[in-house]
C-alpha cells in the first residue's frame, strides 16, 4: 500500500519571498512642495503645527501671498512616525499580515504532515501483515480457522487508528488548495499596487523620507515662537476617568521621553499613572502608579523634565515630585496666591493655582487678594521653585475658564463649558494685553484643564472624562539669513 506525501515545501519558500517583498516595499511615500519665499529680508509665515489623527499623513503645504501681499505658509507637523500612515502603506501592511497568517497557516500545516507521516510509517509493517494474510485467506479461504480469524481481526484492529489521519490529509489538502488561491490573489494585488506605485527605489526613497522628515523637524524647532491665530477640531484621544481630571507628557524641549501621565479627579488626589507612550494610554495598558506623599489640589498640574509640579491641598505650596526617584526634590510657597477654592477658574475645583510650561520655561497662574482677584503670572525657576518676574494681568480669574502659555503669552478662555472661545491675551514681553475672538469646539462641554505641551505644540485638555487633544495655528514674523 502506498501512502501520498503532501508537497508543501515549494509553497513554502513562495510565501517567504512574498514576505520578503513586502517587507522591502513596506515603507510609504511622501510627497514635498515646499517652497521658502522671503520679502523685504522679512519671511511672514503661518505655522500650523498639528498632532495628527491616525488617518493623516505628513505634508507641507507651499507659501502663497495674502492680500497684504504677505508671504504665507502652512506646514504640517505630524509626529515623526507619521511616515507610515500613507493609505497605500497601510494596505501593504494589511496584505504583509495576511502574508504571515498564510504562512503560519502553512507552517502547521508542514508540522502536521510531518507528525502523521511518521505515524504512518511506523504501521507500514502492520500493512504488510494485514496484506499478507489477506491474501492467503483470498486464495485458500479453507486456511482461515477462527484462531486466524480473530488474529487478522485484531491486526486489522490496529490499523483504525489510521482513518482520522487519512481523513485529516484529505482535509488539509483542500487547505493547500485554498491557501494557493489566496497567494494568486495575494500575487495580483500586489502586482497592481507595484504598478500604481511605480518602479521605485524603494530604500533609496525611505531614507529620502527620513532625510527630509529630520530636515522639517528642525526647521520647526528654529520656527520657534509665534502668536495664536487658530485651533482645530478637537481629536479624543481617549474617554476614562471622571467629570475633572488632568492629563500630560513631558513639556521640556528637547526631550525624548514619551511618557503619559494621568491624574483623575481634582481633591486631595495622590495616585498618578504612568504609561510608557501614547499607545499604552490609548489602550489603558503597561502603566506603572505613583503614590504622591502629599495630596494635590485642582488640576493645574505639569510635567517638566522628569519631574511633576503641582499644588499641594490645602495650601498654596507647589510641590516638585520627581518620577524616577519617586522623590520630593523641592517644595516652596507661592507668597501670597490664593487656594482651597478662593480664586478658582469658573468651573471651581480648587483650580486656584494653574502651573504650565511653554517654549520659555515653567509658569504659575494664580491671583492674589492684593491683586484684587485678577490674574497674575509668575515665571518659576524649575529647580528652586524661586518666583523669577510677576505680571498682573488685570483680568479677573473667576470670569476665565482656563488659560495656557504659548511663547510667554497667556491666552484664557471665557468659559469652561460649550460655546467657549479664547477670549483674552496678555503678552509677558511687553506686559499688554489685547482681546481676542479664537473659537474653538468644546465637544463634551466641561473644560477642567487645558495645557500647552510646547514640544509638540498641542493642546491637552481634559473634558468632561474625555482625554482630548487640539492642534494650533501660530503667527511668526521669521528673519532671513540676509538680515
Amino acid at each position: 500500500m502506498s501512502v501520498p506525501m503532501l508537497k508543501i515545501g515549494a509553497v513554502l519558500s513562495t510565501m517567504a519571498m512574498v514576505t520578503n517583498w513586502m517587507s522591502q516595499t513596506l515603507p510609504s511615500l511622501v510627497g514635498l512642495n515646499g517652497t521658502t519665499v522671503s520679502r523685504g529680508g522679512t519671511s511672514e509665515r503661518i505655522i500650523s503645527a498639528l498632532y495628527p489623527s491616525p488617518e493623516e499623513g505628513w505634508q507641507i503645504y507651499s507659501s502663497a501671498q495674502d492680500a497684504d501681499g504677505k508671504c504665507i505658509c502652512t506646514v504640517v507637523a505630524p509626529a515623526q512616525n507619521m511616515c507610515n500612515r500613507d493609505p497605500r502603506s497601510r494596505q501593504l501592511r494589511q496584505l504583509m499580515e495576511k502574508v504571515q497568517n498564510i504562512s503560519q497557516s502553512m507552517e502547521v500545516l508542514d508540522l502536521r504532515t510531518y507528525r502523521d507521516l511518521q505515524y504512518v510509517r511506523n504501521t507500514e509493517s502492520l500493512m504488510k501483515v494485514v496484506d499478507g494474510k489477506l491474501k492467503v485467506a483470498s486464495e485458500n479461504p479453507r486456511s482461515l480457522n477462527p484462531k486466524g480469524f480473530q488474529e487478522l481481526k485484531d491486526k486489522v484492529n490496529q490499523l483504525l487508528p489510521l482513518l482520522p489521519v487519512l481523513e485529516q490529509y484529505k482535509a488539509d489538502a483542500k487547505m493547500i488548495l485554498r491557501l494557493r488561491e489566496e497567494v494568486r490573489n495575494l500575487s495580483l494585488v500586489l502586482m497592481a499596487i507595484q504598478e500604481e506605485m511605480g518602479a521605485y527605489d524603494y530604500e533609496e526613497l525611505r531614507q529620502r523620507v527620513l532625510l527630509l522628515e529630520t530636515r522639517l523637524h528642525s526647521c520647526m524647532q528654529k520656527l520657534g515662537c509665534g502668536k495664536l491665530t487658530g485651533v482645530s477640531n478637537p481629536i479624543t484621544v481617549r474617554a476614562s476617568g471622571s467629570r475633572f481630571g488632568s492629563w500630560m507628557t513631558d513639556t521640556m524641549i528637547p526631550s525624548s521621553d514619551n511618557r503619559v501621565w494621568s491624574m483623575d479627579g481634582y481633591f486631595k488626589g495622590r495616585r498618578v499613572l504612568e504609561y510608557r507612550t501614547m499607545s499604552d494610554f490609548m489602550k489603558g495598558q503597561n502603566f506603572v502608579q505613583h503614590l504622591l506623599p502629599h495630596p494635590w489640589a485642582g488640576t493645574g498640574h505639569v510635567v517638566y523634565n522628569g519631574s511633576l509640579y503641582y499644588n499641594k491641598h490645602q495650601s498654596n505650596i507647589i510641590i516638585k515630585y520627581h518620577f524616577r526617584s519617586r522623590s520630593v526634590l523641592v517644595q516652596r510657597s507661592l507668597s501670597g496666591a490664593g487656594y482651597n477654592n478662593t480664586f478658582p477658574y469658573s468651573w471651581g475645583g480648587s483650580s486656584d493655582i494653574d502651573l504650565m510650561a511653554d517654549e520659555n520655561g515653567l509658569w504659575a497662574v494664580y491671583t492674589s487678594i492684593p491683586n484684587a482677584g485678577n490674574i497674575v503670572i509668575s515665571r518659576l525657576e524649575p529647580q528652586s521653585l524661586e518666583v523669577l518676574q510677576t505680571w498682573d494681568t488685570g483680568f479677573p480669574k473667576r470670569s476665565a475658564g482656563e488659560s495656557f502659555m504659548i511663547c510667554g503669552t497667556l491666552y484664557v478662555t471665557n468659559s469652561h463649558l460649550a460655546g467657549a472661545k479664547i477670549y483674552f491675551a496678555y503678552y509677558t514681553n511687553t506686559s499688554s494685553y489685547e482681546y481676542t475672538d479664537i473659537p474653538f469646539h468644546n465637544q463634551y462641554s466641561h473644560i477642567s484643564m487645558m495645557d500647552y505641551n510646547p514640544r509638540e505644540r498641542v493642546l491637552y485638555t481634559w473634558n468632561n472624562g474625555h482625554q482630548v487633544l487640539y492642534n494650533v495655528t501660530l503667527f511668526q514674523v521669521i528673519k532671513t539669513s540676509g538680515d
